[in-house]
């Protein structure tokens, strides 16, 4: 488990604060059940396996922040996440994927960020490396002068220590860097082949393409690129020399089954009520897969047996049609805190504005820097934003906080477009500015519903 772990309730809501607005109670809720891992590490140990996740489900309409506070609570804890939406899985029989597969790619996730971490602890230990095997290829084998137009000659009589460290020195000073070498790198014998399987037949396509790989050892290609390239290469190569893959799928397991959190989205599109016909059937019979899953179950995956006894689900859903209680008993009672998060007003909209660390004004304002243009907004401006886009939520279809993002996107596209003929201006957005901008759209609520 990482540190993040240790943190209290209210400090997981305050970290959260930082970049959500409102949405207290869904905030409080996964704050618990993230507390509650750590508690359940530091219960006696013949408890700590029937402590069950609190597993969540959060209510509420699109775009007011469901899978922004999962997607930050996973950041926060440094855990395998992954968000996956209901409707795309079906009933085993059915064409399409099977629930065991979201276990799977959770897993994969994992391995990918252990093996990341692994190859950051390796990076100045596999930059040496690198740097060694980089100075072979630039010295000669035979003893001649080495020389460059850049650099100062080395006397043919010299040392071939003496002459390896004056390289070594250019290297590290990047002034070899535009210097074309020719580089042998691993590459699979074979390409990467997609094994296309039917449903419930995901794990055979697994072993298949293992085995492929196994049969086809791995061959040298031999490429001409600059000194720059390819050092970057060669780290990145006798980094994942000095991972121990073993090591890191085992503790990639340990952590996906400890702290690995399922955001399963649209689960109200699978909810169906008992003794439904046509397409309820098979909803619930993707209900039914998710079960076991959810319960605790054993999924094989390429890396192993991975158990999801205390994998952290969370579901989200308008349920604006079904509700929770359409969905099978045994599922309901799989996931005991129910959340409902609030509709956005426009003061929300205006604190989205402006308030996150990664606040959608502050975005543009940084783009446009980048090309010396410095971009500002009024208070009226932003409150104009705001006002438009629930007046837009209101008569169109309501999206939530994700109409400021078409908005703004309307609002400068202009500006982004002729960025680059503004070098060294100062433009200041207003009310006005906005509402000449955007108002006759909005007021053609047919072209809203096309552009906003």
């Amino acid at each position: 488990m990482s540190d993040a772990a240790t943190l209290t309730p209210a400090e997981i809501v305050s970290e959260l604060d930082r970049y959500i607005v409102g949405q207290v109670r869904a905030k409080r809720a996964v704050a618990v059940a993230l507390r509650n891992r750590w508690r359940r590490q530091n219960v006696p140990p013949e408890l700590r396996d029937e402590v069950a996740p609190k597993n969540i489900i959060m209510i509420g309409p699109t775009g007011v922040g469901k899978t922004e506070i999962a997607r930050r609570l996973a950041k926060l804890a440094q855990a395998p996440f992954l968000k996956v939406e209901a409707s795309k899985y079906t009933e085993v029989g059915y064409v399409g994927r099977d629930v065991e597969s979201m276990i799977r790619d959770l897993t994969e996730l994992g391995v990918t960020m252990v093996k990341a971490e692994r190859m950051a602890e390796m990076q100045e230990k596999a930059e040496a490396l690198a740097e060694d095997r980089l100075l072979d290829l630039l010295l000669p084998a035979r003893r001649e002068a080495f020389s460059s137009g850049s650099l100062e000659e080395v006397a043919p009589d010299a040392s071939r220590d003496a002459t390896r460290e004056k390289l070594r020195a250019h290297l590290r000073a990047g002034r070899l860097d535009d210097r074309m070498v020719e580089l042998e790198t691993q590459q699979p014998a074979m390409p990467m082949i997609e094994v296309l399987s039917g449903q419930g037949m995901e794990e055979m396509g697994i072993q298949l393409k293992d085995m492929l790989s196994n049969i086809m050892p791995s061959r040298t290609r031999r490429r001409r690129v600059r000194v720059g390239e390819a050092k970057r290469l060669l780290t990145q190569e006798e980094a994942q020399k000095l991972v121990d893959m073993e090591d890191v799928v085992a503790h990639a397991i340990r952590r996906v089954e400890n702290s690995g959190i399922v955001f399963i989205d649209e689960l109200d599109k699978v909810a169906g009520r008992e003794g439904g016909h046509g397409p309820d059937v098979s909803r619930q019979g993707v209900q039914r897969d998710l079960l076991p899953i959810v319960e605790g179950s054993s999924v094989t995956t390429k890396y192993g047996v991975v158990k999801t006894d205390h994998v952290l689900f969370i579901a989200a859903g308008a349920f604006h049609v079904a509700k929770p209680s359409d969905l099978i008993p045994e599922l309901q009672g799989r996931f005991p805190i129910r959340v409902e998060l609030e509709p956005l007003t426009r003061e929300d909209f205006v604190r989205i504005l402006t308030e996150p660390r990664n606040a959608l004004l502050i975005q543009y304002v940084e783009l446009l820097k980048t090309e010396d243009v410095t971009l500002t907004f009024t208070d009226d401006a932003v409150t104009t934003i705001a006002e438009l886009a629930m007046r837009v939520n209101d008569a169109a279809e309501n999206i939530g906080a994700r109409r400021l993002y078409t908005i703004m996107e309307k609002l400068t596209e202009d500006l982004s477009f002729d960025a680059p003929t503004l070098r060294g201006k100062q433009i200041t957005i207003d009310g006005a500015y906005v509402q000449s901008r955007l108002a006759d759209i909005v007021r053609d609520q047919d072209l809203s519903r096309y552009i906003l």
